[in-house]
């Protein structure tokens, strides 16, 4: 969730202690450099389906980034297995947030949906999460989500070479989401694109695309996977969505075991 590498956390660290005196100044550590011509996200003012994810209301800084997926039952959200935990019963998911202001509604999540193979052993290929969130009233009726904000389509794994654009929300309050168009490579099997500014928060947001021919946009991807969606602020990683991910869905919609999900281990950084 917190995707810094270990050599920056290093020079935090020695930083402070240098100025306490505990310890001489030494060189900094840095992060490799990035590819060459390797954008930049940028701020922009959102869109609803996507927005952060709050565990102790919103008057604290949020965590993840999560994203409305079309689902029958219209009450579903996708994110990276390594944000949550326990149930997750409680947490408010705020789609369109934008400096403060909640646009679209804040919803409840109810439940946690994750593959077993994350519950067992938080094997990397398995990092996402499906959060089912209550519906609200509205007008005096009952409303799901996905009827308020739309959705995007659970699809496959992106193509070497597809471009994608991220939408994510960097740990913080009373902020903008960024966004980034970049083409998606592959690491060890782990979907992945370049672009420098996602950092902690940015963890489960989607990797979208447009659906040729039709109006619907895809959700191809999220941060997470291969070192919980990578060391470095510049290099961002996927699980490679399979059928898996789409059972997921089926499970949530079908309220069959939704699981307490262990606290995620470390990075590998």
């Amino acid at each position: 969730m917190v995707r810094f590498s270990r050599a920056r956390v290093i020079t935090v660290l020695s930083t402070a202690l240098v100025a306490m005196g505990i310890i001489s100044a030494a060189p900094a550590l840095a992060d490799p450099p990035a590819p060459p011509q390797t954008p930049t996200a940028t701020a922009f003012d959102g869109t609803s389906t996507v927005g952060p994810l709050f565990r102790d209301g919103l008057g604290q800084s949020h965590g993840c980034t999560a994203s409305v997926v079309a689902s029958p039952r219209h009450d579903l959200l996708l994110t990276a297995a390594h944000c949550v935990s326990g149930t997750a019963a409680g947490w408010q998911f705020a789609p369109g947030y934008r400096n403060g202001d909640t646009p679209d509604g804040v919803w409840t999540v109810t439940h946690a949906y994750v593959d077993p193979r994350w519950s067992s052993s938080q094997n990397p290929r398995y990092d996402y999460a499906i959060l089912q969130v209550a519906d609200r009233s509205i007008n005096g009726k009952r409303t799901a989500i996905q009827n308020v904000t739309g959705a995007n389509v659970l699809g496959p794994a992106p193509r070497a070479g597809q471009t994608i654009t991220d939408v994510a929300y960097n740990e913080g309050i009373d902020d903008l989401p960024i966004h980034c168009s970049t083409t998606v490579s592959y690491t060890a099997g782990f979907p992945t694109f370049n672009c420098h500014g996602y950092v902690g928060g940015s963890s489960g947001s989607p990797w979208l695309s447009e659906v040729p021919g039709t109006r619907l946009t895809e959700v191809n991807g999220i941060i997470g996977g291969l070192h919980q969606g990578g060391c470095y602020e510049y290099t961002s990683y996927s699980s490679p969505f399979t059928w898996q991910a789409d059972s997921l869905i089926l499970r949530a919609t079908l309220g069959l075991h939704p699981d307490v999900v262990p606290a995620a281990g470390s990075d590998g950084c």
